[in-house]
């Protein structure tokens, strides 16, 4: 968020300081002459007198032209290299002056070659040729010439001079040696705030912010004086630690030191106060700027979106006359950490029609808006979009892409992203074998898994999370246990809350409810209500009401206004008849204010996301939905199909249950995917909450009646409908 420039005072001098002058007064009106020059055209005329009046002769005159083309912003390096290679015997100077115009241009080939022929030619370089040459290189020349050229600013004497010392930090930090940067930087003979500055910024573009801050306030006590360069670097780095502590000490320093304030340094507290969280001082500080430009603004919207204060953050947004990439994105963010991801889609579709080209960390948002919407088609569309328009596609963007297919039903598009990736890091391998675990694919999953061990890349704790989740699904107990055990012995990952909690779900749900809860009695750590929750849960699967009960207090005492630990005991007292005690439990709700959670399902249908929730009646089509509704019922009785009024929480007649077991989200989902879809099609739900055993049930009917296959993401993993029978195995 924050536009700086780390090496400003630059570390290379604009122009080459020239050599002693043999008449000063008459270098001086070549100089003049020179200073004048605006244009090409103009310099060839210059050019053209020169040669006229002989001064092609003088190496100084030749030196001035030769260093508008190569520095000017104007100049032409190709006329440059016509002129120099006329020259029979070029000094120093304008040895220097080309290698600096190759630096100035980015091409380290060209800096070096003309470098190692002055060499050639026994002409030794001065502190003014090494730093041109560094500043040429990029991170593949850095990587592997950085060391050479380092080597030869000893070989020539030049190993204490800080203005050849400050490029070689440059160059260390570039190619990602910044622990060779410090061991140079902590040898310096002698340090300016350019090399203060340096370092500090080296660590800012390796990404290690503590390094950075921490050099900051060693400069402090150094008694080197920062500039501002080095506060808005510093300030930078508080502001991705979010380390409001140092942030404002960097501020206090500021407003006591000598440090003039410009918009830059406005723009860096704005940023830093703002990813602390403390707008209300960000606010003051934007509000009492005298200027402002894309960055101030942006820096606000980014602030509010990262909070979730999403309509603040679209108010300031609404005012801005000028939005990029990043605004947009921060806007697109910020609704995702809202849960408001079709607005999310809506305002990228406001970024296209303002035609503001995305980059990949826009997509990388719009995907993770897709994934949890369950919006395949727009999914797609954006994949066909990364490719068209050109978008780089990192890392991130791949990892993004195998998420959203995996979250969208689509598994078998998911793996080939995957084997396409060219690199892959360990939340590549992770996401993929988190994605085959929650589909059902366990066997799949573990094969993924050796295959990540043999590639050398070394798992995390997310890694087992996605393993154990898929030994649940697949109800691998002996598997689950031997991951558990693995990953501290071999990887000295220690278990932490989730992993037990995974494995109170496996042996929960495969009945084994006395183990569990002994697991739970015996965790290092104090159980959570997730935990209590997920034993709950299973004891309602199996009707074990003595544990439960056990359970439901535990819960309660950790969270009383969880509205699970009522919910899924209601469900357990409600499937073994006692109405009694599941009217007990809704009279504590009721005055305790604790309500259940509405189930919600989605449903896209040509591009657009639909949601509906149980009982809804506000679809354009209800009427069509609900009539569908009964046909699926009556179409799914004579093949077998029973409605499980078990967990209906309500004591009345079998009818009445029926009646508000067919208002379920995910039916009047399917029903309309029935109506909105063509034949054969398949159709894709995206539920908020666990299945129903009813409507898993009919769901397995239909998807054989209707010659469909009926994709159902449900809270803890994929069903999917294939010809009368679930991938689940009914094991959910």
């Amino acid at each position: 968020m924050i536009s700086t420039n780390f090496n400003s005072p630059s570390l290379y001098p604009s122009t080459i300081p020239n050599q002693p002058p043999q008449s000063l007064s008459h270098n001086s009106s070549i100089t003049s002459l020179f200073q004048t020059c605006k244009s090409m055209k103009h310099l060839k005329q210059i050019h053209a007198q020169m040669l006229r009046t002989q001064l092609i002769n003088h190496n100084f005159a030749l030196s001035q032209l030769l260093s508008f083309c190569c520095t000017h912003r104007e100049g032409d390096m190709a006329y440059a290299h016509l002129v120099f290679d006329q020259i029979s015997e070029p000094d120093l100077f304008i040895w220097n002056t080309m290698i600096t115009g190759h630096s100035r241009r980015n091409s380290p080939k060209a800096a070096f070659s003309l470098y190692i022929e002055m060499l050639h030619k026994s002409i030794p370089p001065d502190r003014y040729t090494f730093p041109s040459i560094l500043k040429s290189l990029n991170y593949e020349w850095a990587l592997k010439f950085g060391r050479e050229i380092h080597a030869q600013v000893l070989k020539f004497g030049h190993g204490s001079d800080t203005y050849v010392l400050n490029s070689l930090i440059h160059v260390y930090t570039l190619c990602g040696r910044t622990t060779r940067a410090r061991q140079l930087f902590d040898r310096f003979p002698e340090r300016d705030v350019v090399s203060w500055n340096s370092m500090i910024s080296g660590y800012i573009k390796r990404k290690q912010f503590r390094e950075a801050v921490d050099l900051f306030l060693e400069m402090e006590r150094d008694n080197a004086r920062p500039n501002s360069v080095t506060v808005v670097s510093a300030l930078s780095a508080c502001a991705k630690l979010k380390d409001l502590s140092i942030g404002k000490r960097i501020h206090n320093y500021i407003k006591l030191s000598d440090i003039k304030t410009n918009l830059i340094i406005e723009n860096a507290l704005i940023d830093m106060y703002a990813s602390c969280g403390c707008m209300d001082i960000a606010h003051d500080l934007f509000d009492g700027m005298n200027n402002r430009d894309i960055i101030s603004w942006t820096s606000m919207v980014v602030g509010y979106a990262n909070l979730g204060l999403i309509d603040q953050a679209r108010k300031l947004f609404d005012q801005m006359a000028e939005r990029d990439s990043i605004s947009w994105t921060a806007m697109i963010d910020g609704c995702i950490r809202s849960n408001r991801f079709k607005e999310a889609l809506e305002i990228f579709r406001e970024m296209q029609v303002s035609k503001i080209r995305p980059d990949e960390y826009t997509m990388v948002s719009v995907l993770t808006a897709c994934s949890h919407l369950g919006a395949l088609e727009v999914g797609e569309w954006i994949r066909v979009y990364i490719e068209r328009e050109n978008i780089r596609t990192d890392v991130f963007v791949g990892n993004a892409l195998i998420d959203m297919y995996s979250k969208c039903g689509n598994i078998d598009r998911a793996m080939e992203i995957f084997r396409e990736m060219k690199k892959r890091d360990k939340f590549t391998w992770t996401s993929m074998i988190m994605g085959l675990g929650v589909h059902g694919h366990a066997q799949e999953a573990l094969n993924l898994f050796r295959k990540m061990q043999r590639a050398g890349v070394r798992p995390d704790e997310i890694t087992f999370i996605g393993l154990l989740c898929a030994c649940t699904h697949a109800g691998m107990i002996e598997k689950g246990k031997e991951l558990f055990s693995l990953m501290e012995k071999r990887y000295q990952i220690s278990p932490n809350v989730v992993h037990y909690g995974c494995m109170v779900d496996l042996l929960g749900k495969m009945g084994h409810l006395k183990e569990a809860q002994e697991l739970i009695e015996t965790m290092p750590m104090k159980p959570n209500s997730k935990i209590w929750g997920t034993l709950l849960g299973a004891c309602r699967v199996h009707k074990d009401i003595e544990i439960a009960e056990k359970a439901g207090r535990e819960l309660v005492d950790l969270d009383p206004q969880n509205n699970a630990a009522y919910v899924l005991l209601s469900n357990l007292y409600a499937s073994c008849n006692r109405w009694e005690e599941v009217r007990k439990l809704r009279s504590m709700m009721s005055e305790k204010g604790i309500k259940k959670e509405p189930g919600c399902s989605l449903i896209e249908i040509n591009g657009v996301v639909h949601e509906f929730f149980a009982g809804d009646n506000t679809h354009p089509q209800s009427k069509k939905i609900y009539l569908k509704l009964e046909e699926m019922v009556v179409k799914s009785k004579p093949a077998g199909y029973i409605p499980d009024t078990s967990e209906v929480l309500l004591d009345i007649g079998e009818e009445e249950r029926q009646s508000a077991l067919l208002r379920h989200s995910e039916k009047l989902a399917i029903a309309f995917g029935l109506i909105g879809s063509k034949p054969k099609a398949t159709i894709r739900i995206v539920k908020n909450l666990r299945m129903c055993g009813d409507c898993h049930s009919l769901a397995k009917f239909i998807s054989k009646i209707y010659e469909r296959e009926v994709i159902v993401r449900d809270k803890t993993r994929f069903h999917h409908f294939r010809a009368g029978s679930c991938s689940c195995m009914d094991y959910w």
